[in-house]
């Protein structure tokens, strides 16, 4: 008898475990398609992990002194683009307003729509990395195999050098997430993307 119960237990065990399983996996999905709002909402709220900022127009003050800037470009599972900067970095002066551009391609056989994320390190930059125009938070729909160069025009607040934890940073990394808008099904890959087309045929 002692055995039986042990058994159904495990049993039971199991079952449980399976089933958080799933519940987590689900979730994760969901908060997946949320990210996107949730973290624009947060940031503008609270300016946290190293948010940029938006300004209508150019820095009128250049110094003389230079910094550089660093391009990071990802793109979060189930989306199947091809995502990169087009120069991984430049040196420019503190001040001096700078275009940049990146590059993303559908790699799927059907349409897919992608929402950006960014943030800069170190963190305590962002508050001068000031940005005159951008993609970010922004949906972008790519048909099949459609390519799209994404301008990223930008000054550094001269201002960043007085704070002391501001005054001796020589780099600074801006970096972007593209993430899979809800109305876009996630795929595992870009073969992946092509396989489910194909079934739809």
């Amino acid at each position: 008898m002692s055995k039986g119960g042990a058994g159904n237990e495990g049993k039971l065990g199991n079952g449980t475990i399976v089933t958080v399983c799933l519940t987590f996996v689900v979730a994760m999905l969901g908060m997946a398609y949320a990210a996107v709002p949730l973290y624009e909402m947060f940031c503008k709220v609270t300016g946290y992990g190293g948010t940029t900022q938006r300004v209508e127009q150019a820095s009128s003050v250049i110094l003389d002194k230079k910094i550089k800037v660093r391009f990071d470009a990802n793109t979060a599972p189930g989306l199947p683009w091809s995502f990169q900067p087009v120069q991984r970095e430049i040196e420019l002066k503190i001040g001096e307003t700078v275009l940049v551009n990146y590059t993303a391609r559908n790699n799927a056989s059907f349409e897919t729509t992608g929402q950006a994320t960014f943030n800069v390190t170190p963190e305590a930059t962002g508050a001068y990395f000031n940005k005159v125009q951008c993609f970010c938070f922004t949906e972008t729909t790519l048909k099949p195999g459609e390519e799209m160069e994404m301008p990223v025009l930008f000054f550094i607040d001269p201002a960043i050098v007085d704070p002391v934890e501001t005054k001796n940073v020589h780099t600074i990394t801006l970096s972007y997430t593209f993430f899979p808008h809800e109305k876009t099904k996630p795929v595992a890959s870009a073969s992946d993307a092509g396989g489910e087309a194909a079934k739809k045929l």
